[in-house]
């Protein structure tokens, strides 16, 4: 069986602990190679390349890291079939998908740092006090610690190592335990463009990563991941004064009112609701319907969901795949065997007569706002939906989450759908849509989902610090 390599200083490195655990197929459930635990001597030897990287990159121009950019986006490209396949075997995502939004859609955000790299701003040189010059550095952090998820191993990698390094940092990233392998194909890729140790990737479970955000050198540490990872993350961030950059989930509130067109939403929601296995922190997973036309919109919904096809990573007609590990498919079975009795599942609700760790297409109706599954975010293809009278209560339920990550509003009525978009307590608000990003707008939540934002110039801003030059007129 395979046994992985933690990949430092520009080249995979064997590990210097013996522990190894087993990578385990979602599709199958067996066994398909070994990965290492990654111990402090690994850590350190990474952190070392990282540091010695980031003297020679923290002085490139904006021009040459853009250049490295560019040439890392056309690798992405050039080895995309590559990266689909090492990532279905892991991921268990249909490859059709796989090549549309993370490869295809990494290379883009790629193009885009890598021009936003030559468009960073600060105030312009003046004289603010007289007899003085005042100018504005933007300037790289330095070595970056960095943790990515399971449900998009290879966007989340691009997502923290684009802006980090368009910024002149350099990277210290462990990817979670159960998808290491296109991250490692990721810095593989990218080893001949950057300085070696530019790039680290440290493999493990979350002891691993919680000794990468310990390390006094790290200047900042970035993660997407759940509230109780990010809570501690940032605990641990705080004892060095380490910057703390955190996307830490959602459960996305998905208003539909009377006049919007049920048909046209309900189509979207279902299919942006149950993408990727309902393993999105932006999914459309709880929606809130007007009551004039709750009942029309459940049914439309339950046909949807019924409708809806999943599958192994071949099936290019699935709209999605498994369910990544079987902790997370006990975790969402978890929620079925605590549902309260007044409930109603209308359609799946449970585990896929099939090997794997494979979940049905799922509607709940009749659940209160306090309930867990309202209040918590599942992770999985599965959809709630409650009734509102008015667009007080809608505002009410739609904010009456500890999250604030992403949400939408479906209407006509355009100083409506103005209002929410001002009162809706998200960092996202979609409307008449749900989940579509660009490069050019920032990603990132309130409250519990965190802060700091990924994607945009708002993201590559997150990496610099701000210095002020002075200068004295006389001598």
């Amino acid at each position: 069986m395979q046994k992985l390599k933690h990949f430092i200083n520009g080249e995979y490195v064997e590990p210097k602990g013996s522990e190894y655990f087993d990578l385990i197929s979602p599709v199958t459930g067996e066994a398909y190679a070994q990965s290492p635990i990654g111990t402090d001597a690994d850590v350190e030897a990474a952190y070392a390349a990282a540091a010695t990287a980031f003297q020679e990159w923290k002085r490139s121009t904006p021009s040459m890291r853009q250049k490295a950019l560019l040439a890392l986006a056309d690798a992405i490209e050039a080895n995309g079939d590559k990266l689909v396949e090492v990532q279905s075997r892991e991921t268990g995502q249909i490859k059709s998908l796989i090549a549309s939004e993370e490869v295809a859609t990494s290379a883009d955000q790629i193009r885009f740092l890598a021009g936003a790299a030559r468009c960073l701003e600060g105030k312009s040189t003046g004289e603010y006090l007289a007899g003085t010059t005042s100018s504005i550095r933007r300037e790289p952090l330095g070595v970056v610690g960095q943790v990515t998820p399971w449900n998009y191993p290879l966007m989340m990698a691009v997502w923290k190592i684009a802006p980090a390094l368009a910024a002149g940092n350099t990277v210290i990233l462990k990817p979670s335990d159960t998808t290491p392998q296109s991250t490692l194909l990721l810095a593989e890729l990218a080893a001949p463009l950057f300085p070696k140790g530019a790039i680290n990737v440290l493999l493990g479970k979350a002891d691993t990563g919680s000794k990468i955000v310990s390390l006094p050198g790290v200047a900042m540490v970035s993660i997407t991941g759940s509230v109780r990872a990010g809570i501690q993350v940032a605990k641990t961030a705080s004892e060095h004064l380490a910057r703390p950059h955190l996307e830490l989930g959602g459960k996305a509130p998905v208003v539909v009112f009377a006049d919007a067109n049920l048909e046209r939403a309900a189509e979207h929601i279902a299919i942006t609701g149950f993408f990727n296995a309902g393993q999105d922190c932006t999914a459309a997973s709880r929606v809130l319907v007007e009551a004039s036309v709750y009942d029309k919109f459940v049914e439309l919904m339950v046909e949807q969901a019924k409708n809806t096809k999943f599958g192994s990573p071949d099936d290019e007609d699935a709209l999605y795949g498994a369910l990544n590990n079987q902790n997370q498919l006990e975790r969402v079975s978890g929620f079925f065997d605590r549902l309260p009795s007044y409930a109603k599942v209308e359609t799946g609700g449970k585990r896929a007569d099939r090997p794997g760790f494979y979940f049905e297409p799922t509607i709940i109706t009749g659940l209160k706002q306090e309930d867990e599954a309202i209040q918590t975010e599942v992770f999985g293809p599965v959809i709630t939906i409650q009734k509102f009278e008015n667009d007080d209560e809608a505002l009410a339920m739609a904010n009456g989450v500890d999250y604030g990550l992403a949400s939408s509003v479906w209407t006509a009525d355009h100083s409506r759908a103005q209002r929410f978009s001002r009162e809706l307590d998200f960092g996202t608000v979609w409307i008449n849509t749900h989940i579509p990003l660009t490069g050019e707008m920032p990603h990132g939540g309130f409250k519990m989902s965190g802060y700091g934002k990924d994607l945009s110039l708002y993201a590559l801003e997150e990496y610099t610090r701000i210095k002020h030059v002075m200068s004295n007129h006389e001598l």
